[in-house]
């Protein structure tokens, strides 16, 4: 595997926000989008090689039995889901963060799955493989980084056409620096939206995002 970075934070997003979390960032994504805040992940450069069973080690340091596998996008390197499996089988709660433009068919069930659906802003919006839908279970989590109006109702339409109760756990994550998070929440409040708004909390607990 080509990973970027092996590290113990809280973490930031999702359903699990605020936990102690180990992380497994790998090297390489197959978008570019607008407002990527992991730019140095993008691609191989300064990663590392490493074997599925070097990463455990590396992970098993951490004595914490959260761990999620990200990136880049890190289900275009195989190896990511043989690592969750074993992580899986030693007892972790593992997460894996997709970007939605990547086939989710054939993955442990026993996954939580956050899936991007990127938005206007992004740069990159019908990126998203419908057909992933199949494969979207009660604990896998959906997420709309939401730069502007634009984009929340974009947001708003693929709740309704797409997700519908597929899960939910629905994440509206605002832009920091495009979109103040009160903004969103008042829009949320007016439609009276069953999403969870969702701040990047590490950005807030270490100005450069990440923590050790």
């Amino acid at each position: 595997m080509l990973v970027s970075e092996i590290f113990l934070s809280l973490q930031g997003e999702s359903t699990f926000a605020g936990l102690p979390c180990a992380f497994v960032r790998l090297a390489g994504c197959n978008l570019s989008c607008d407002w990527c805040d992991t730019e140095y992940a993008r691609t191989a450069q300064g990663a590392v090689e490493m074997t599925v069973g070097e990463a455990l080690a590396e992970l098993g340091r951490f004595n914490c039995k959260l761990s999620e596998i990200t990136g880049g996008e890190p289900l275009l390197q195989p190896e990511s889901l043989e690592l969750a499996g074993r992580l899986l089988d030693g007892g972790y709660t593992v997460l894996i963060e997709t970007n939605g433009s990547v086939e989710l068919k054939g993955i442990d069930p026993r996954i939580i799955k956050i899936v991007d659906v990127k938005c206007p802003s992004s740069g990159h919006a019908g990126s998203f493989r419908v057909e992933n839908l199949s494969y979207i279970n009660p604990d896998d989590e959906v997420k709309f980084v939401i730069a502007d109006r634009t984009d929340y109702e974009f947001a708003k339409k693929c709740l309704d056409e797409l997700i519908c109760d597929r899960t939910e756990k629905i994440l509206f994550a605002p832009v920091r620096q495009k979109l103040a998070p009160k903004v969103l929440a008042e829009w949320i409040l007016r439609d009276m939206l069953r999403v969870r708004l969702q701040l990047q909390l590490h950005s807030y607990v270490w100005e450069e995002g990440r923590g050790r």
